[in-house]
């Protein structure tokens, strides 16, 4: 876990989720009123918040955001439940996984479009692709939309010790210490996948990077963790000033 922010604290959470929910709309990753953004409370990780059900994501505030205990399957009863498939997925995400304080999944278009092709690999093609080589995890079982908790046990099963999962027929999930870095990671994931369809559509082949140098270059993204929390914090600058209600 980042020690820059790693943090329990509940209404700066709220604040960041809200953030990224909003940006996430902005940037029209959502799909309806449908998909799931989830950051842990708890020095343990079971306690998290989720967006609530079925509220469009432009109209999301910190203070809507629903706590929920990833034990506590009575969570479904409650009258503010969240989305079926935001318990099955979120709840064994956290319950499962150390490195998902923040859990991020959603459909944005080409990493989505990407999902549907028989292979869906996200080749080291250019420096952002090459981020993720060999860091990312190909969930290929798709079980339907998720509303039962064993298609969430398999989801997490699957994403193993990765921080970012394909999820064929499916979308896309990022994980991370704190909503920043799991932001980061979406945003560049989705630019990645972009990437891959865009260079598929001219028909030509790919010119994929020796493994070396994809490593290399994968490695070099290490070095830049501070960007990540730059990004975001740039991000919410202009949340700032245009959608200030996030915070509310």
């Amino acid at each position: 876990m980042n020690v820059q922010s790693a943090t329990t604290d509940e209404t700066q959470i709220r604040i960041d989720l809200a953030a990224a929910i909003r940006l996430a709309c902005r940037a029209d990753w959502h799909e309806g009123v449908a998909n799931h953004f989830s950051a842990a409370v708890s020095a343990d990780g079971r306690k998290f918040l989720v967006n609530p059900r079925w509220v469009h994501w432009s109209r999301v505030r910190a203070s809507d955001l629903v706590l929920c205990d990833a034990d506590d399957p009575s969570t479904m009863k409650r009258p503010d439940a969240p989305d079926p498939s935001a318990w099955s997925i979120h709840s064994a995400l956290h319950r499962n996984l150390p490195q998902a304080r923040v859990a991020l999944h959603i459909h944005p278009p080409y990493a989505t479009a990407l999902a549907t092709l028989k292979d869906p690999t996200i080749h080291p093609i250019d420096q952002v692709t090459a981020r993720f080589f060999k860091r990312l995890a190909y969930d290929l079982s798709f079980g339907g939309i998720a509303t039962e908790g064993a298609e969430g046990e398999r989801i997490a099963a699957s994403i193993g010790n990765h921080t970012s999962v394909m999820m064929q027929n499916h979308g896309v999930t990022t994980l991370g210490a704190t909503v920043a870095e799991a932001f980061d990671a979406m945003y560049h994931l989705e630019r990645a996948a972009r990437t891959m369809v865009l260079a598929y559509s001219t028909g030509q082949p790919l010119e994929i990077m020796p493994d070396a140098l994809a490593e290399i270059t994968a490695a070099e993204w290490e070095d830049y963790t501070d960007s990540q929390f730059a990004h975001f914090a740039e991000m919410k600058r202009v949340l700032d000033k245009e959608e200030p209600d996030y915070k509310d």
